[in-house]
């Protein structure tokens, strides 16, 4: 008698090239895969085997990385193939045939009051967009095999020169909400609170009164943002806190003349020269780099706003020779970025189409993002030299903070032969805006802006407090693989500014407890 077996691979994992249907953990993603959620259907013969698999169980990290893909490195063919899955290659008799229809329609209404469960969770817009995608797929007349649930509209725009094998794909496939949770920008709390309160109207006045001062107290201004700053002061505020603006009032709009005007006369000055020998494997890798920034949210896949990452990059580099560009630089652009673009955009910032503003103010966001990337990484650019030992000395550091203040968890990662380095060092290289969403890395930086050291020293003690959140699910780990794939993949979807708020105050109790006591702090 034939019989059905389902394989459904996990968002996290990508199918190996070196076993047939073996499941492989994804290494290095920003954010698993949200929407590819693959069903094949495969006789009893073909079942995979995983039982022969122990014997290659990984004992080291190098192995570990060997036998590990890159989350957005799924090629075509693999795409071809696992859409092909849905077809049975054998005929089958029809009465079975007939149960096995009944079977995938059951699994079928499984499977979408799964996902109908999972997006009301997850998207509170879910609903009051619910017929309109219906009607969508209507219209296009996409089908569901087995609830098979691909693409989502925003992915069709993650890389301009795959526009037409993309647009391909998605001819056949079900529409999804535009913009997945992980990729939402709005400082909205998690649990759905209005982002206005009472007690935030207070103290947006009480920020409009500092920057109208003829000469703002920067002192008082850090004090009032290491809480959060409010929408809509946080790009004047930004600007102050960084060094970028003046503190007198009357100065501002000179200085961001001349700044801006400087800016683009490097420009005008360097930027023919990404050609030359000398610097085109700089912009070789830029270039390389930055489709992949943010993919899932649209407007940082937009050929014009790629460009100007493009222009900041690269200045930013031949003008720093002693580090140069690094891979993780072009990761910092995007906060300030996106908080610049919130002085013209009051919502959807995530879709928001840049060619849409006037081309002066599209060259003054990019001119001020470049100078406040710059300051930022002026505090922070042993990081990012030779060797980067910045990164070696914070990685050590936080090394040696936790076998102070978690010696259970110190002493797994030794029992599990987890390194540090492994997972710490993308959180020092990209300030940890690979494990958090983008929403929350604004949020955060507020408060590293309000720090006098904040990027360099308090974020020491951030990421000491993030691995302690996830400390249960630390020590119920039993293996190397199982352990890297959850400092690689923490599972911070659904964070906000409360989450964050709790994560910063944790980490300010640390500082407190350690930073002043060396006794403390070493062994």
């Amino acid at each position: 008698m034939w019989m059905l077996w389902m394989f459904i691979p996990a968002p996290k994992y990508s199918i190996s090239h070196h076993f047939f249907c073996s499941v492989q953990p994804v290494y290095g993603a920003q954010h698993p895969p949200l929407d590819p959620r693959l069903r094949c259907l495969y006789p009893k013969e073909t079942k995979p085997k995983f039982n022969n698999l122990k014997s290659k169980k990984t004992c080291s990290f190098h192995e570990f990385a060997r036998s590990t893909n890159d989350a957005w490195d799924i090629d075509d063919g693999e795409d071809e193939e696992l859409a092909g899955c849905p077809t049975l290659p054998f005929s089958m008799p029809s009465a079975l045939q007939s149960k096995s229809t009944q079977e995938q329609q059951q699994q079928q209404h499984q499977v979408v009051d799964t996902e109908r469960s999972i997006s009301d969770r997850l998207d509170l817009e879910a609903e009051n967009n619910q017929d309109t995608q219906e009607e969508e797929v209507d219209e296009a007349n996409c089908e569901h095999f087995n609830g098979k649930v691909v693409k989502s509209t925003s992915e069709a725009q993650l890389s301009s020169s795959s526009v037409r094998s993309t647009l391909q794909k998605q001819q056949s496939l079900p529409v999804r909400p535009i913009i997945p949770l992980v990729a939402r920008i709005s400082d909205q709390n998690a649990s759905g609170a209005p982002p206005m309160t009472l007690r935030e109207k207070s103290r947006l006045d009480k920020f409009k009164q500092l920057l109208a001062s003829p000469n703002t107290d920067l002192d008082e201004l850090r004090k009032h943002s290491w809480s959060g700053i409010p929408r809509e002061v946080r790009p004047i505020t930004w600007r102050l806190l960084s060094g970028y603006l003046p503190a007198n009032k009357e100065r501002r709009e000179l200085v961001l003349k001349r700044k801006r005007e400087e800016y683009f006369g490097f420009i005008e000055q360097y930027y023919h020269s990404r050609t030359d020998e000398h610097y085109k494997d700089t912009y070789r890798q830029i270039h390389i780099d930055i489709p992949r920034t943010n993919p899932l949210i649209p407007l940082f896949q937009q050929p014009a706003v790629q460009e100007v990452f493009e222009r900041i990059l690269f200045i930013w580099a031949i003008r720093h020779p002693a580090s140069g560009y690094v891979q993780g630089i072009n990761d910092l652009v995007t906060p300030f970025f996106v908080v610049f673009l919130t002085e013209f955009v009051t919502e959807d910032v995530e879709n928001f189409e840049m060619s849409a503003l006037p081309l002066d103010t599209q060259r003054n966001i990019e001119a001020d993002s470049f100078w406040c990337m710059s300051k930022l990484l002026d505090g922070i650019q042993d990081n990012y030299t030779f060797a980067q030992p910045g990164i070696q000395n914070k990685v050590k550091a936080l090394e040696e903070l936790v076998s102070r203040i978690d010696e259970d968890i110190h002493n797994h990662f030794k029992k599990c032969e987890v390194e540090y380095l492994q997972f710490a060092f993308r959180w020092m290289n990209n300030l940890l805006m690979r494990e958090l969403p983008l929403r929350c890395t604004i949020r955060l930086w507020d408060t590293y802006q309000a720090e006098s050291e904040g990027f360099s020293h308090f974020h020491l003690y951030v990421c000491a407090a993030f691995l302690l959140e996830w400390r249960k699910e630390i020590l119920s780990m039993i293996d190397f693989q199982g352990l890297l794939m959850l400092l690689q993949n923490v599972p911070t979807i659904h964070w906000g500014n409360e989450e964050v708020n709790l994560l910063l105050a944790e980490a300010y109790r640390l500082k407190y407890m350690f930073a002043d006591a060396p006794s403390h702090y070493k062994r």
